[in-house]
């Protein structure tokens, strides 16, 4: 597996990402949920990584990313991803993100059109609020001594109560990570998701787009799904059932999806496909 390596953003925060598969693939970059770090995908790479050269990275103030002081804006994640790219000299992706990660694909899809192939976005939203939730939460996490009721509501809104019954090795993980999170990175990346708002510039998306939604996702709810899927032109839609971190609860079908959107094939091959067949519907 390979190593963890870091970069250094315009502003002088340290991001830590992983490279995993053969450099001559296409590149799949992979962004994941708000209190989760690249991790989160742990379970998709091997088999992701037989087709895709799989770009992962942790968000400011996650995992091994620096956390700097202050509110983090959707802009500032976004260019966080370009200047990624940029320092490897990727000029071309495809994207992959899933809720807070969704949020920033979308934001690649407005703002560096050029720079995305195809775009999966997963269990996300245009806009969430009221503002004051987040206000709240982000009071809370500066003023815990610990995460402990964080990381409990996180996990109720994550994953079914089948999942969260007794000793889980498949998300006791998740529970863990978020007890070792930084709070200010946390809360700056709450007042990121609180200050977004994208439901009429996503119109602007040009690329061939996915939108994997989940039927019982508490937070980014089904009709978010629907709802972008609607003003994203050509954008097929495909709701799961299942709650919001749907390539742990769902991951069979999640894969299928995903693989399928993107063309690749039994062999390891990947290949720019013109229709996907899977069990979707366009819209518009």
């Amino acid at each position: 597996m390979a190593d963890t390596l870091h970069f250094k953003t315009g502003d002088g925060a340290r991001i830590a990402y992983r490279l995993d598969g053969p450099e001559d693939r296409p590149v799949l970059m992979l962004s994941n949920s708000i209190a989760t770090t690249f991790h989160m995908w742990d379970g998709q790479v091997p088999e992701l990584a037989k087709s895709f050269r799989v770009l992962r990275y942790d968000f400011r103030g996650h995992g091994g990313s620096d956390a700097p002081a202050g509110a983090y804006s959707l802009d500032r994640l976004g260019r966080d991803v370009l200047e990624l790219l940029d320092f490897l000299g990727l000029a071309r992706i495809h994207f992959l993100g899933l809720s807070l990660g969704g949020f920033v694909g979308q934001w690649l899809g407005i703002h560096a059109p050029e720079r995305i192939d195809r775009l999966i976005l997963s269990n996300t939203s245009q806009h969430l609020g009221p503002a004051s939730y987040f206000d709240e939460q982000i009071l809370n996490v500066l003023a815990a001594s610990d995460l402990s009721a964080t990381a409990d509501m996180f996990m109720r809104n994550w994953f079914p109560a089948s999942m969260l019954d007794g000793q889980s090795t498949t998300v006791e993980p998740f529970h863990a990570a978020i007890l070792a999170m930084s709070p200010q990175g946390l809360a700056g990346c709450f007042a990121a998701v609180r200050d977004a708002d994208l439901r009429r510039p996503i119109s602007l998306i040009t690329a061939p787009t996915l939108v994997i939604g989940g039927e019982d996702d508490k937070v980014t709810l089904a009709n978010h799904s629907e709802a972008i899927a609607a003003t994203i032109p050509s954008a097929k839609l495909l709701l799961l059932r299942g709650v919001h971190l749907l390539n742990v609860e769902r991951p069979e079908e999640f894969m299928e999806a995903v693989l399928g959107f993107l063309g690749a094939t039994p062999n390891g091959e990947a290949t720019v496909s013109n229709h996907f067949t899977g069990a979707l519907r366009a819209i518009g």
